[in-house]
């Protein structure tokens, strides 16, 4: 589904992504785990459209779209979700997704009137129920426990009804068991809605009990790749991160 090769990103003399090639096959569950500096969230980037890359190629269901706008990537089909959730923190839940909605539908003038298109609220509802939010359909955003706005902010990427979904340490800032629920959520969110996912993070426990495949970076290149198994045996890979006890966020 998703095709990168030789992808490259430079911040000045330092190079945050060097070369990177790997296929995400249709269908998997992909955890991108590494060190400190791996450039993880610069390599997420470079796929959803925030950075454009120095050099490579990006290919998505077989249609280039290296260096296109994130508006343009989410419209063929990625999303994505962040390590600090974004939303109108003024607005409720539902009216954060209904405004996703409809500006992904190009209904944005509607939200002016009382009533949206037909249509636009259930699908904000629908959403909200995914993701075990629709008892808080009515709260303000601002007033969500933490776990509930990182939900919400994977339930905005999900209303843009990507077929791949790329999320960027989602159990960021939880306890153990806050981490397990969110965890086993966005396994079933995987499961129900037979999408792609890629998922940056640094438990371990999360990262070799869900994961179906690991791809490992390391100063900005591939280091390792391979099923949980055959990355938790890799030498280069227990030397360079799984040795270590901490390892926190990158570029």
């Amino acid at each position: 589904m998703l095709q990168i090769t030789g992808l490259t990103k430079r911040f000045g003399g330092i190079s945050a992504i060097s070369d990177v090639t790997m296929t995400f096959e249709a269908g998997t569950l992909t955890a991108v785990i590494g060190p400190n500096g791996a450039g993880k969230s610069t390599f997420f980037n470079l796929i959803s459209g925030a950075f454009r890359p120095d050099a490579g190629e990006v290919l998505f269901k077989g249609e280039n779209i290296t260096g296109m706008n994130r508006a343009a990537i989410v419209r063929r089909g990625i999303g994505r979700a962040f390590q600090v959730a974004s939303f109108f923190p003024s607005m409720t839940v539902v009216e954060n997704l209904m405004a996703a909605i409809a500006a992904h539908r190009g209904q944005w003038g509607d939200l002016n009137h009382r009533f949206p298109r037909q249509g636009v609220r259930a699908r904000a509802l629908e959403v909200a129920e995914m993701l075990g939010l629709q008892d808080s359909a009515g709260v303000l955003s601002a007033n969500l426990s933490h776990g509930d706005q990182k939900l919400l902010d994977i339930a905005l990427a999900l209303a843009l009804e990507p077929s791949m979904l790329l999320l960027d340490e989602p159990t960021a800032g939880m306890g153990p068991e806050e981490r397990w629920r969110m965890i086993e959520k966005v396994q079933r969110l995987w499961q129900v809605q037979k999408l792609t996912l890629a998922f940056i993070e640094h438990d371990m426990d999360i990262v070799f009990g869900i994961s179906s495949s690991i791809r490992v970076l390391c100063y900005g290149r591939v280091l390792a790749e391979g099923t949980p198994a055959e990355i938790r045996a890799n030498p280069a890979v227990i030397e360079a991160y799984l040795g270590t006890p901490d390892a926190e966020d990158d570029l």
